[in-house]
């Protein structure tokens, strides 16, 4: 199998899984009691915190563990407007946020607060412009993602913060797809507020992070026995929390050398699809982009037909985010693009993850080669007759 879905869900590195195991077996304390197992969990989460603030350059009385990065987005979007809402209700993101944030942003819209959807250049990036004509005198929020989990577009968020410092307005954001891919400096980019996911950097599912930075107080989104310093009950996920932590400290320790290996076998992997299949193009920017991204179109091909077709020749790739993988929706993130609808169903996601080779690109590159022939054999809106002829025209590559 040549698993190319990273961006779905990664798996748990064997390093991870060992550090977790003890707590699933004889570490098995509830980290609020006093006695010896309970300290043992307890200094377990404690070293975990630490490895997830160093990651995004934080304190790590800063983090909050959560569920996951829905979770993260929901808290920190609802907290701000909860604890704003008298100062304004106003509230700036943009068209390709993830859906934990903009679906967020339109259920708050059910309460008075109103949201300003920026939209996205070609590339897949705002414009400062944009942002800054945006704010209002009650704008309470700017929440915008660091890297899409689609296109891979990665957003300037040290300009964002600067401008949201300025204006003394607060700032979100998703970093879901990016910790542990690029680095994340909180400080450097005047974050507020930061979301984080463990299973996107080979850390085990259901466990995620919320940084809050110092001085800035949300109401707990939890209420019970007052864990994770009363601001977010329920007994911890002890084992998931300690290989979150493991996979960050990974992730931090081989961020150089991942991204060096990850970048090698995208920029090869477009550039042979490109080369080698007809009318094939890229999404997103070809260079601000997540080192591990591959995102193509197609023309006359039906994207779940070719997903299909390639988990039948053992390689994984999506056709949009797994979020709304099993939607016949176009994507939102592709039609912010300005990508007809055709073309959206006709694009593919490969997100590479460190167990990826550069020799997995031929492989992929041959197999989708003969998917996408044969799918547009069968295409009605695909000219066989014509295009047979240039399909080795080398002259037909330069429009790619």
């Amino acid at each position: 199998m040549i698993y190319m879905d990273n961006s779905a869900t990664s798996p748990i590195k064997e390093e991870v899984l060992n550090e977790m195991l003890p707590y699933l077996k004889e570490e098995f304390g509830n980290p609020s009691t006093l006695y010896t197992l309970g300290r043992n969990a307890k200094k377990g989460l404690d070293q975990a915190r630490a490895n997830v603030a160093d990651l995004i350059n934080a304190d790590s009385k800063e983090i909050v563990f959560t569920s996951g990065g829905t979770e993260s987005d929901n808290w920190a979007i609802k907290g701000i407007a909860i604890k704003l809402r008298d100062e304004g209700k106003h509230i700036i993101t943009t068209e390709i946020e993830h859906p934990a944030v903009k679906n967020t942003c339109e259920y708050l819209e059910n309460f008075g607060f109103e949201t300003t959807y920026l939209p996205v250049q070609e590339n897949g990036i705002i414009s400062i412009e944009d942002l800054k004509n945006a704010i209002r005198e009650d704008t309470i929020l700017i929440s915008v993602m660091h890297a899409n989990n689609e296109i891979g577009t990665i957003q300037p968020i040290e300009e964002i913060g600067k401008i949201a410092k300025e204006k003394d307005i607060i700032f979100h954001c998703d970093a879901v797809q990016s910790i542990g891919k690029i680095p994340v400096d909180v400080k450097a980019a005047n974050i507020d507020l930061l979301s984080m996911s463990s299973h996107k950097i080979y850390g085990p599912k259901g466990v995620g992070a919320l940084f809050i930075r110092k001085g800035l107080r949300l109401d707990p989104y939890i209420h019970g026995g007052g864990q994770e310093g009363g601001k977010r009950s329920g007994t911890e996920n002890v084992a998931g929390i300690i290989g979150f932590g493991k996979a960050a400290e990974i992730a931090k320790r081989d961020l150089e050398a991942n991204t060096e290996q990850l970048t090698a076998i995208r920029d090869a992997l477009i550039e042979k699809i490109l080369d080698r299949i007809p009318e094939s193009y890229l999404n997103g920017d070809p260079d601000t982009r997540l080192p591990n991204n591959v995102n193509v179109r197609f023309a006359a091909i039906e994207g779940e037909s070719m997903i299909l077709r390639l988990d039948a020749k053992g390689i994984n790739g999506a056709t949009g985010s797994a979020c709304s993988s099993k939607s016949l929706s176009p994507s939102y993130v592709l039609s912010a693009l300005g990508l007809a609808d055709a073309d959206i169903h006709g694009s593919l996601r490969l997100s590479l993850g460190t167990e990826n080779s550069l020799e997995d690109v031929d492989t992929v590159v041959d197999t989708l080669e003969e998917i996408v022939a044969t799918l547009r054999t069968m295409s009605p809106i695909w000219d066989n007759e014509k295009n047979a002829s240039i399909a080795f025209d080398e002259s037909s590559f330069t429009s790619h």
